[in-house]
């Protein structure tokens, strides 16, 4: 990392900064907002898929199913290794596959935003566009078997219960600030 003629810190390498954690804890909006105050370009892996393929997350899972998603998804998040210096909100399956996990390590620095079932449904605005949301019975179960997943691809964890959106980014700002990542 070396500084930049305009004051701004210019990352050399793949330097990414990925943001995991489940559905509705805030990771596209962080990754956006970040980008904005730090001046770095930020990607979602959803949207990259979506791209891709041309149609909805919710789409691919009912027409192509998930597998189809996951292998596309693994590609879109290997592409990124040709760019750098990128803010990436992941999926919320994106740790199901450790090669996934493996991908983001050697591309940067995971940040595991870690929240509760509550926390999600609460900032879920658009449910039916979440294939793996189902019932909430279904969303504990996935939450439970992703929770350990998330915890080992985190290089950061940032604890996003009963806190807003502010609060988040703020933390979330200054542990990545302090580490000279931002």
């Amino acid at each position: 990392m070396v500084s930049g003629d305009a004051g701004y810190v210019v990352h050399e390498g793949c330097d990414h900064i990925f943001f995991v954690g489940f559905l509705g804890a805030g990771k596209s909006t962080l990754a956006r907002n970040l980008g904005s105050l730090f001046h770095r370009s930020h990607v979602d892996t959803d949207r990259l898929v979506e791209r891709l393929l041309g149609k909805s997350v919710s789409e691919v899972f009912a027409e192509d199913g998930e597998g189809a998603f996951r292998d596309a998804e693994t590609g879109e998040l290997a592409a990124l290794a040709r760019r750098k210096s990128l803010l990436v909100s992941c999926g919320g399956g994106i740790v199901e596959r450790s090669k996934n996990c493996g991908l983001m390590h050697e591309m940067g620095v995971v940040v595991y935003l870690e929240g509760d079932l509550a926390d999600s449904l609460r900032q879920i605005r658009c449910p039916e566009r979440r294939p793996d949301l189902g019932s909430n019975a279904h969303a504990a179960a996935v939450l439970t078997r992703r929770r350990p997943l998330y915890e080992e691809a985190a290089d950061i964890t940032v604890d996003i219960r009963n806190k807003t959106f502010e609060q988040v980014a703020l933390e979330s700002g200054g542990l990545l600030w302090e580490r000279g990542l931002l």
